[in-house]
């Protein structure tokens, strides 16, 4: 399956000040991921517009954002609701890491018995915990993405769990 070459990273969720700053919910594995990006994109009529990041604050868990063109709040208030993007090769991986983005398609397989479940649908948050919708010969399963039952990714071989019994089947 073919990589998106773009990620959402951040949900633009209210402005900061007069002077077109925004306030964004970081979508990575954590707000200085975010705040350490030199661009991001938005959507626009299918096209990724790229804006060159100012600067960057932190207001708790919240990324405080000033980008290129954006000098004053009613602009910034026209960008509220909106998803932003980075480029999957300026978001910093760890070894051995992968992104959420590219689990839909992958084969879950038992870590122990080899057996394959089904497949990964798409990525779910229930309860403020990301849980793998997994597509199965007895319908869809979710499955929390916690060490107890999620071993390892393999991104080129797939999701290697350890459920416990009826977890992914009737």
């Amino acid at each position: 399956m073919a990589k998106c070459e773009y990620l959402e990273c951040g949900y633009i969720h209210n402005t900061h000040g007069c002077h077109g700053w925004i306030k964004v919910e970081s979508y990575c594995d954590s707000p200085a991921v975010l705040a350490g990006l030199k661009q991001v994109f938005r959507r626009e009529d299918g096209a990724y517009v790229p804006y060159r990041i100012l600067e960057t604050g932190r207001k708790q868990e919240t990324v405080l954002m000033h980008l290129e063109g954006i000098d004053d709040m009613n602009v910034a208030e026209g960008l509220k609701g909106q998803v932003l993007y980075a480029k999957r090769a300026d978001i910093p991986l760890a070894e051995g890491g992968y992104f959420l983005a590219d689990l839909p398609g992958l084969t879950v397989i038992d870590t122990d018995s080899g057996k394959q479940y089904g497949k990964v649908k798409e990525i779910s948050f229930a309860g403020g915990r990301e849980m793998l919708v997994v597509s199965t010969a007895a319908g869809e399963r979710l499955l929390p993405m916690v060490p107890a039952f999620l071993d390892h990714v393999d991104v080129e071989e797939g999701v290697f769990v350890r459920p416990i019994p009826g977890l992914l089947e009737d």
